[in-house]
């Protein structure tokens, strides 16, 4: 029984040191991403960040034990689904990055650590007590003061921030399911085929921008022609491609290795990091409700972990729901 709980308490360890990396990571793609779509098209950056990100996880997966040989799956399906999940997440995230403040759509992004832990109850099995669910209700609460539904100052554009969270949610959830079965490389090595396969039909579909509206920031950011290379950012794509699969890589080992309700809420560092990016590079300051509103979800993610160290339960999962 002490061993089991002390390799239980090491594994969620793990998860939380990956989910930190994962954040820090994610965080410098957000701020690259943002600085780069007033040149290149999304497609065309996701594009080349993906097959930058294609030749790192090779190289991983040369150095592990396996081999390219841990690339065989039969669970191609399923990792085809969690691919169009993330891909979903990513471009809904970065059609929102451009059309507000970098603070603003991060913030309205973690939402997801809740979702997360709603998704881990419903499919999961997990068990979440009283003061979780209070934690998961102080999130959404920030997520309406942000939005503000119904008033003037409702922007349509904060509802993509959202759906991308929607759609981490089920990539996450479908991790947990897969953990036992497949590799943090092998997880990341699909997700990568499949930014590759869409970007490039996107690209096959509008990449001469007959489709695009410049007044709108979003949709100009999607359907914006190609333009051309500029020898100058390839060190911003290589730091794209490289940082968003370390992320990737980060992120799958911290839900394989804890309980999705734990992991989640140390993503929240890139939240304090996205306002600094924003200050720093892009001369954003949140507002006072986005200050307020960011407030109530942090503190969401912090309750949830003050009550994980303070009360650990062991996981409660349904073994039969996995396969």
């Amino acid at each position: 029984m002490l061993m089991s709980f002390t390799l239980s308490k090491s594994s969620n360890t793990i998860g939380i040191v990956c989910a930190i990396g994962a954040g820090i990571c994610f965080s410098t793609t957000d701020v690259t991403i943002k600085f780069l779509s007033d040149a290149y098209a999304l497609h065309q950056i996701i594009l080349l960040r993906s097959g930058i990100g294609m030749g790192v996880i090779l190289m991983i997966l040369m150095a592990s034990s396996g081999g390219v040989k841990s690339l065989k799956t039969k669970r191609l399906r399923r990792h085809l689904v969690r691919g169009i999940s993330v891909v979903l997440a990513n471009m809904l995230f970065f059609l929102g990055l451009v059309a507000m403040p970098l603070a603003d759509a991060v913030a309205l992004f973690f939402i997801s650590p809740s979702i997360i832990s709603l998704f881990s109850i419903i499919f999961l099995k997990e068990y979440v007590g009283p003061h979780r669910w209070f934690a998961i209700g102080l999130g959404f609460v920030g997520v309406l003061i942000m939005v503000q539904p119904g008033t003037n100052e409702f922007v349509l554009a904060s509802l993509l921030p959202i759906g991308a969270a929607f759609c981490y949610a089920t990539l996450h959830t479908l991790t947990r399911t897969m953990r036992d079965t497949e590799s943090a490389s092998t997880m990341t090595f699909y997700i990568q085929v499949t930014f590759i396969i869409v970007s490039t039909l996107i690209w096959m579909l509008v990449g001469d921008g007959r489709f695009n509206d410049p007044s709108s920031p979003s949709l100009n950011f999607l359907l914006r022609p190609w333009g051309p290379w500029e020898y100058s950012d390839f060190k911003l794509f290589i730091l794209l491609g490289a940082g968003s699969t370390l992320g990737g890589y980060l992120i799958s080992q911290a839900y394989r290795h804890a309980e999705a309700a734990l992991a989640a809420p140390f993503e929240y560092i890139a939240l304090p990091l996205a306002m600094f990016w924003g200050l720093v590079v892009f001369d954003e300051w949140p507002n006072n409700i986005t200050l307020i509103g960011s407030s109530f979800i942090l503190a969401s993610g912090l309750y949830t972990l003050y009550r994980e160290t303070r009360h650990p339960h062991k996981p409660q999962m349904a073994r039969a729901h996995e396969r």
